[in-house]
């Protein structure tokens, strides 16, 4: 299993995170390791066989995987945490479970986002370019996590976290920014543009008119996220340069492929 090197220079010393990367699992065809365009259907069940951890390490058990292949990468992902991870069924909203009790609902609720301040719960959004926003305390006693879509970003799922962490007795938080859709790939309407007029003058600057293409504009969601983030008072923020469209060795992309996987972003107090 391969997972993303992180650098998150304020991460509090007490906090462990994690994002993975598309290799290093059992998944195959258009789930599978390295940008791999074969269909499953092609691949016979010896060639499938053959691909223990070196396939995809699909998280996703909605988007038409083999199940068995999803379970055994969930469990190569359960093997290096203290915890197993707090599966959301996201739904680009902004409804918040607070995992230090939200802990015993039956099947991954409805959520787009999480906090906790215990050590035995794992925070954790999977994404295929939108953007996974980690949190963090600085004193390391809460974390969280937000799955920041644009139409999540726009609603307000950011400003919900923090101000669940916030009132759940966090001081100054400090974020991290995971793989997403690039600025040069991320192309939108006009409909995206005004989602994001609350934030003021500063999100024109976000939005890059496409030449030739009338109410065409590029995206930047993760420039986007910081605007939020600093209008939250969350001025420490790391990440966000990993372009998921442009790397297919690397990230799935739904932009990119439509039929593909899901990676995972997950945060925890150790």
């Amino acid at each position: 299993m391969q997972t993303l090197t992180i650098d998150w220079p304020d991460l509090p010393a007490g906090v462990g995170v994690l994002s993975t990367l598309r290799s290093g699992g059992f998944s195959v065809g258009r789930y599978g390791a390295g940008g791999s365009c074969v269909v499953a259907g092609d691949l016979d069940p010896a060639a499938a066989a053959s691909s223990h951890h070196g396939g995809g390490l699909n998280l996703g058990l909605h988007v038409g995987d083999d199940p068995m292949a999803v379970e055994q990468n969930r469990r190569l992902l359960r093997a290096i945490l203290p915890a197993e991870p707090a599966w959301l069924t996201q739904v680009h909203g902004t409804r918040m479970l607070d995992l230090s009790f939200d802990c015993d609902l039956p099947g991954p609720p409805e959520a787009d986002a999480s906090i906790a301040c215990r050590p035995d719960r794992v925070c954790t959004i999977m994404s295929a370019d939108c953007l996974p926003v980690l949190l963090a305390d600085c004193r390391g006693t809460q974390v969280g996590v937000a799955h920041a879509g644009w139409r999540g970003l726009a609603r307000g799922v950011i400003e919900q976290t923090v101000a669940a962490m916030r009132a759940s007795g966090a001081d100054q938080l400090t974020a991290w920014l995971g793989p997403a859709i690039g600025p040069e790939a991320f192309e939108v309407g006009i409909e995206v543009r005004r989602a994001f007029a609350h934030l003021g003058a500063q999100a024109e600057a976000a939005f890059t008119p496409v030449p030739d293409k009338a109410d065409k504009f590029l995206a930047d969601l993760a420039g986007l996220a910081r605007m939020v983030l600093r209008q939250a008072g969350v001025p420490l923020v790391s990440g966000g340069r990993d372009c998921t469209v442009s790397d297919s060795t690397k990230f799935y992309s739904f932009r990119r492929d439509q039929v593909t996987g899901r990676m995972a972003s997950l945060i925890w107090i150790r």
